[in-house]
């Protein structure tokens, strides 16, 4: 019995070898819309991309990220700023990516632009959680809503990029609240084109041509400015110097530098090989058969992930064995 399970599994790994292996045609002629690329996955992932003859639009915060991208692509590549936090500046790069994708639509959208904040909830305010979300989750939001019309006209795909950690909550602060927020948009924006197919026949003619595939990127660790250690800890530290003085007499300095050292220990096991992640979102932007989600990294795939379906109880010991403890802890 084991024997014919053993082929089952193997026979099931090589159909899906084979399957993801298939690539869609005419790549040089899709247009893909990449946020947040500056730096980290999104700068590379347009790199990659623009060797492989895809046009990539590249939207970029600042003007010193978009002349230095360029600086190491083709003339392929075009660039236009983006502040996903503000409404007017989503406009005008949905007007931008219109123009010149023009009737054949957008192949891809990437959703990549992030920023991070790891910290006790407690430290923070409502503005402190509500900065990370306008970036990481309503940003996104607006994006993929603004963006959608011209996926959809070129059956493409939308490419959200997660984290383990909108899987499993390692730390408080508004990273982890936004990686879960991208999780379940995600999860509806698929459910809802599913959605679309039932009942009527004339609603599956409708999703029949709509073609769009959503795909979620969940990384592991790895090192770029979200995960830099002196600008976390800044960020912790400034944190606790806003908290109120009964939060700090109940929490104590000790918990603070114990809290920073474990940030810090976090992000020391980082992996520096940005193109695992960037890898997974090519594979879902040019395969026939993409994945619905990509664990990207050893760590994610080996620790992060089959940790997150422990039981909960379990998960509140490690974190209390393992973490530090507050001056005032019972």
């Amino acid at each position: 019995m084991w024997l014919y399970l053993v082929a089952l599994v193997g026979l099931w790994m090589l159909l899906r070898l084979f399957r993801e292996r298939k690539v869609v045609s005419d790549l040089h002629n899709k247009y893909v819309f990449i946020t947040g690329c500056d730096s980290g996955f999104g700068n590379l992932l347009a790199r990659q991309l623009d060797r492989r003859g895809l046009r990539v639009l590249a939207a970029c915060l600042t003007v010193e990220g978009a002349e230095q991208l360029r600086s190491k692509t083709s003339e392929r590549l075009e660039t236009v700023i983006l502040d996903v936090t503000k409404t007017e500046s989503i406009v005008a790069a949905t007007q931008w990516v219109k123009e010149r994708v023009g009737n054949r639509g957008l192949w891809g959208l990437v959703n990549n632009a992030g920023i991070s904040v790891f910290a006790v909830n407690e430290w923070m305010s409502k503005q402190d959680f509500a900065t990370v979300l306008d970036v990481n989750l309503l940003g996104m939001i607006e994006v993929t809503l603004n963006i959608l019309p011209l996926v959809r006209k070129a059956r493409g795909r939308v490419v959200n990029v997660s984290s383990v950690m909108g899987r499993l909550t390692l730390v408080g602060g508004g990273y982890c609240v936004s990686k879960y927020g991208v999780e379940a948009f995600s999860d509806s924006l698929r459910y809802s084109m599913i959605m679309r197919s039932c009942g009527d026949p004339s609603a599956r003619r409708e999703l029949s041509y709509f073609g769009v595939k959503v795909a979620i990127i969940e990384p592991g660790g790895f090192k770029t400015n979200i995960s830099d250690v002196k600008r976390l800890a800044d960020n912790v530290k400034k944190l606790w110097d806003q908290a109120t003085s009964e939060v700090k007499e109940i929490y104590g300095e000790k918990y603070l530098d114990s809290y920073v050292k474990t940030i810090t220990s976090l992000t020391d096991t980082c992996s520096e090989d940005l193109s695992m992640v960037t890898d997974c979102m090519e594979h879902a932007l040019t395969a026939c058969h993409p994945r619905t989600r990509y664990s990207a990294g050893w760590d994610a795939k080996l620790f992060y992930l089959p940790l997150s379906y422990l039981p909960t109880f379990l998960l509140d010991a490690l974190y209390y064995w393992n973490f530090p403890k507050p001056a005032q802890a019972l």
